[in-house]
């Protein structure tokens, strides 16, 4: 058996007849199910059209295909059929075995439309991708290993590790060992500067000839690596950084400091003729001999298989992210279950040793992650102040008190973005974020988006705003490879900061990464882009911010998760301020958020199964 989702309760749909999640011509089981809410219009017309391609017309096998569907939908790889009743145990679900029993005899799985196993349902595609991932998984593992002169190596990783971060050493290692590893820890649990060191270690056990890339889900995860692995290399006692260092340090510092990462759609190479097939395939594989992906906890099922497919048998593969953040938006969660299918017997270390994070911050993500719903209020009642520089602040605020440090930074960006200082507007959007569960609603991004902005039309005395106002965040929506412009990347807007020829830009939006802000374009050149003095928590994985404001909805919300929760607070480095009730704190933390996968038991099919995280959302 697969692992379980623990799937939120549907909401009954209402009553307006042409309301878009209903299904019209729907009938029998679909009818009845797409009228309780349990599926969507898309789950229904999606497994009505399969029947008809395949002549299948069994209403029980039809509703099957539909949850099926509506299970990747969620985020699920497939779903179980003897309990999938639980979404809503009142409705007229056929009998567990029957129910099996008729689609394994069904057209759609006689034509490989479906495929079953046991009384796990795929859609084809993802069973044959978590077929391939596990396949291409199980064979780079069974490789003989890389051939490494061993005093080399010992040398090198006493060269590299010298501060007796045992974990992080051990991680090194393991990666140099193996053509598959996995490094996963909190935050502050130095996993860029594990990278950062391991990759001198490769460089210097094998030469500076070895071919190394960088890659993460998003543009701008890809661009936050590229800067902390840059970091790293500056941090005190990093061999090559000190006057007087040997040669070879000093280059091979240079080499991991020129290394730029990519998102991982841009390493693969695109194709305009596909939005699932890449340029880098088994037939045409990476040029790599080291390839590392961070924030892999973003990384999708069908995005993984694309990767892993596309490298060679002996290029090193390694795999960095914290196991606890929110999965992929797309169905799959690879991240956590490559920790727990390979957990204790496979090439996964884990950091535990915080390093470089506020400690109370700290303490609250241990509490969140532990599951401890009244210990997490009892810090939040509490608050935290710095004990010491570096520890970090908690609060809870209430929703009306974030007026003032919102009207503040968002004059702020204005006084910046009327004054063209480039640095200065990037800097302050920097400082804070807040963040928020949901997209629409009185806990939504737009809602706040638009208050901030009434706010600072009260500051400045105005009646409306113009689309491009100086100081108006913004983050884009879709990759733009004309523009070098990533899904995820932010800005600011702002006056040009100097005189133009006519017919220059009248605005332009500042971007950047970190502490820095890289590059200006026009406005009128960024066409698919929304307001973000309010961003959702998935949007900011991947970034890291000065002080986060963390917006929890209602205790019902179907997206409240202690994942979630986790994902937002560790976004903070130095500040957390938390809006919301007690009641709302325990659900996002007692609440697991959970997918159907096989991954996890197929790499260890004689461990027990256990339950995948995931973000139903």
């Amino acid at each position: 058996m697969v692992e379980r989702a623990t799937v939120p309760l549907p909401r009954p749909l209402p009553s307006d007849p042409y309301d878009r999640r209903l299904a019209l011509t729907a009938t029998g089981l679909l009818h009845v199910f797409n009228d309780s809410g349990v599926l969507g219009a898309a789950d229904v017309h999606v497994a009505r059209r399969l029947g008809r391609l395949a002549g299948e017309s069994d209403e029980a096998v039809l509703l099957a295909a539909a949850v099926a569907v509506r299970a990747v939908r969620a985020g699920s790889v497939c779903v179980d059929l003897s309990g999938v009743s639980e979404l809503a145990p009142e409705l007229p679900w056929p009998a567990a075995e029957a129910w099996v029993g008729a689609v394994a005899t069904s057209s759609l799985v006689a034509q490989g439309v479906l495929e079953l196993e046991g009384t796990d349902l795929y859609l084809h595609r993802y069973w044959q991708e978590e077929g391939q991932v596990v396949e291409d998984l199980l064979d780079r593992d069974a490789a003989t290993a890389p051939q490494l002169d061993a005093d080399a190596l010992d040398g090198s990783l006493a060269a590299y590790f010298d501060d007796g971060s045992q974990d992080q050493r051990d991680a090194a290692e393991l990666a140099c060992r193996r053509w598959t590893s996995v490094i996963t820890g909190g935050p502050g649990t130095g996993k860029t500067t594990t990278i950062a060191r391991l990759l001198g270690v490769l460089l210097s056990v094998e030469g500076n000839h070895v071919r190394v890339a960088l890659a993460a889900p998003t543009g701008k995860a890809a661009a936050r690596m590229t800067e902390a692995l840059r970091q790293a290399t500056d941090a005190p006692g990093f061999p090559g950084r000190d006057p007087g260092a040997d040669a070879g340090a000093w280059e091979r510092r240079n080499l991991i400091r020129g290394l730029e990462a990519s998102t991982v759609h841009r390493l693969l190479g695109w194709r305009f003729d596909s939005s699932t097939r890449f340029s880098h395939d088994r037939a045409n594989p990476l040029p790599y001999d080291v390839v590392v992906v961070d924030e892999t906890s973003m990384v999708s099922l069908t995005l993984m298989a694309r990767l892993l497919e596309a490298m060679r048998p002996q290029a090193r593969l390694v795999m960095v992210g914290d196991a606890h953040q929110l999965a992929s938006v797309e169905a799959g969660a690879v991240l956590g279950d490559l920790v727990r299918g390979w957990s204790g017997h496979g090439p996964v270390r884990v950091l535990s040793r915080v390093h470089r994070f506020g400690r109370n911050i700290a303490e609250l993500a241990e509490a969140i992650n532990g599951g401890d719903g009244d210990g997490v209020v009892a810090i939040l009642g509490e608050g935290r102040e710095p004990a010491a520089q570096g520890d970090g602040t908690i609060s809870r605020v209430e929703p009306g008190s974030l007026d003032g440090l919102l009207a503040d930074q968002a004059r702020e960006l204005w006084e910046a973005g009327r004054a063209g200082e480039a640095e200065r507007a990037w800097n302050t959007f920097e400082r804070h974020r807040l963040l928020c569960a949901h997209r629409d609603g009185p806990h939504g991004v737009g809602w706040w988006n638009r208050h901030v902005e009434r706010l600072l039309m009260d500051g400045l005395g105005q009646d409306w705003l113009e689309e491009w106002y100086p100081g108006r965040p913004f983050i884009v929506n879709a990759n733009d490879r004309g523009l070098r412009l990533w899904n995820g990347d932010t800005g600011v807007a702002m006056l040009p900061a100097a005189e133009v020829a006519p017919g220059g830009p009248r605005m332009v939006g500042v971007l950047g990464t970190g502490g820095a802000a890289t590059r200006l374009l026009p406005t009128t050149r960024l066409s698919d882009v929304s307001t973000a003095h309010a961003m959702t928590v998935h949007r900011s994985q991947g970034s890291q911010f000065d002080e986060v404001t963390v917006l929890l909805p209602e205790p019902d919300s179907r997206i409240l998760t202690r994942e979630l929760f986790y994902t937002a607070v560790t976004r903070a480095r130095s500040v957390v301020r938390v809006v919301g009730s007690d009641d709302a704190v325990r659900a996002a933390v007692e609440r697991r958020a959970r997918r159907a996968t096989g991954l996890a038991r197929r790499l260890a099919p004689t461990e027990p199964a256990m339950d995948a995280e995931v973000n139903d959302h």
